[in-house]
């Protein structure tokens, strides 16, 4: 359907207020959504944007205003009434039940006694469809990041929506998959479905979306055609200033090995984990190596070895500045330097209902913070303070819930925890998932402020533009392998998109071969 056609706006809200003991996250704001249209919701970390989307989708209360829906006013008091109205979500922080499998959670937000086997098939062909494969089977508690959010977007589309709400949806998807993503919204839109797109991917939303709403803290400051606008004056809009310049530099003054991983090969941890396979990777202090890939392809595996969490690896598989470590422990590996990001936020990088001073304890178990056993919580909630005001999170204060903050946040805090701790070697996974651009610009700044203090730093993501920006060397991980190195300065992403389907061999040989022909005939020609 055409967004422009006369027909009633599919979602009005008017004058929609929540408020918190400590913030105001939604203010008076307004927003009208035709049927059929793809309406982006910008604005920074912590402008209101979730807190909305949970409101239209009845998982947050508004304390004032007014929900209309196909013209009619409604109240939305639980995601049932919501669901009940063709309203369905994609949360940015996912709700899935660890121990469940993938039908089994799909199966608990449809209607009960659905027959299970035609569920897994639906699941399938969905997945096929939409370019978001699936095993119905496998459980969720064994699935990485990226198809932890393939099981919740296909949730969402199984219920025939005629509102879905995308909260960063993209935020661990290669760009193949974006583009197929894109392809499936576009023809949801047609038939008529409307889409509330949140991402602080701006490219994206120009090229997607029809229609956009700027949101600056709680209020709406604005709307605007994306396409007409530029990813400058977006971010503009959405941030009230500029970017900050990009201070990436090639030159490296490489110090010493900081992180070894010789031959690193383990098993499956169970059936669905990815078996890692004669691993090998460097890095010297001085440098930032990212490694690229497909979600899925042994990145958790990996992660988990390089934490301590995995200890089956021998002692001298790993090393940190020389010493083995295949077999420690995290705190045993924390004392030899490391600092590690995982890629869950809540979960692995923070507890959810314990506070930000709480939560710098997870990671900070020497003096001055613990001293004989004793805990000084007084310095714990200094150094949580500052790092609230060093990376400018918005939260309350160190007493802070960290499910209370935001996504990008809560990032900003977790990757902040580990930066304070001044490591050797910085491991980080998805460093800016979900985190909008005048964000993202800090924490990458900040790990370049650890590169050039000498650290050694490893980034694990499956975003190929922010790899291309910050790294200085870059592998790719498929199917539990890892390629050799290529300098980020001579990558293409075109090289880069076939090593994820395991081609470096082929792509190394077709090289080798296109350099042999061009010599021969610069000789036959002279």
């Amino acid at each position: 359907m055409n967004p422009a056609a006369p027909t009633l706006p599919r979602l009005v809200l008017t004058d929609i207020c929540k408020r918190y003991p400590a913030v105001v996250a939604n203010d008076g704001v307004n927003l009208t959504v035709a049927p059929g249209e793809i309406h982006a919701v910008l604005g920074e970390n912590g402008a209101g944007k979730s807190t909305l989307m949970k409101i239209i989708f009845g998982a947050v209360k508004p304390d004032s205003g007014s929900v209309s829906w196909n013209g009619q006013e409604v109240k939305i008091a639980t995601p049932q009434d919501a669901r009940k109205l063709g309203i369905a979500m994609v949360f940015q922080h996912f709700s899935l039940f660890d121990t469940l499998t993938v039908a089994e959670n799909i199966a608990l937000g449809l209607e009960a006694g659905v027959d299970m086997l035609a569920l897994a098939e639906k699941i399938r062909q969905t997945g096929d469809n939409y370019g978001l494969e699936l095993e119905p089977d496998r459980h969720v508690h064994t699935l990485s990041v990226g198809e932890r959010q393939r099981v919740e977007i296909v949730r969402a589309l199984l219920t025939r929506p005629q509102l879905l709400i995308l909260d960063e949806p993209t935020s661990v998807l290669t760009p193949q998959a974006v583009q197929t993503l894109f392809i499936t919204l576009r023809k949801i839109a047609a038939e008529g479905c409307s889409i509330l797109y949140i991402s602080h991917k701006l490219d994206e939303i120009r090229e997607l979306c029809h229609s956009a709403t700027v949101m600056r803290a709680g209020k709406v400051s604005g709307h605007c055609d994306p396409a007409q606008e530029t990813a400058a004056s977006l971010s503009r809009m959405m941030i009230g200033a500029d970017l900050p310049p990009s201070t990436h530099t090639s030159d490296t003054t490489l110090g010493d090995s900081h992180l070894l991983i010789k031959q690193l090969s383990l098993p499956k941890a169970h059936a669905f984990a990815t078996a890692l396979d004669a691993i090998d990777l460097e890095v010297f202090g001085g440098e930032i190596v990212g490694i690229a890939g497909v979600s899925g392809n042994g990145q958790q595996e990996l992660l988990s070895a390089l934490s301590g969490e995995d200890r089956r690896a021998r002692p001298q598989m790993i090393q940190l500045k020389g010493k083995p470590v295949g077999n420690l422990g995290p705190e045993e590996r924390r004392q030899l330097g490391q600092s590690l990001v995982p890629e869950e936020r809540l979960g692995r990088g923070a507890v959810p209902d314990l506070s930000l001073t709480d939560n710098m304890l997870l990671s900070h178990q020497h003096a001055p913070f613990v001293r004989n056993g004793m805990i000084n919580f007084r310095h714990a909630m200094q150094a949580a303070a500052d790092i609230i005001s060093r990376f400018r999170v918005k939260a309350s204060g160190p007493a802070a819930l960290a499910r209370s903050l935001s996504g990008g946040n809560l990032q900003k805090f977790i990757v902040g925890r580990e930066m304070a701790r001044k490591p050797d070697v910085f491991i980080v996974a998805q460093p800016t998932w979900g985190v909008d651009v005048g964000a993202a610009a800090q924490i990458h700044a900040e790990i370049r402020q650890l590169k050039d203090a000498g650290c050694a730093v490893l980034v694990i993501s499956e975003e190929l533009d922010e790899l291309f920006e910050l790294c200085d060397r870059m592998h790719v991980i498929a199917k539990g392998r890892l390629s050799p190195s290529v300098a980020t300065a001579s990558a293409t992403r075109e090289q880069i998109g076939l090593w994820m389907s395991g081609l470096w061999e082929e792509w190394t040989t077709a090289q080798t071969v296109s350099l042999g022909k061009t010599r021969r005939a610069g000789v036959k020609n002279a």
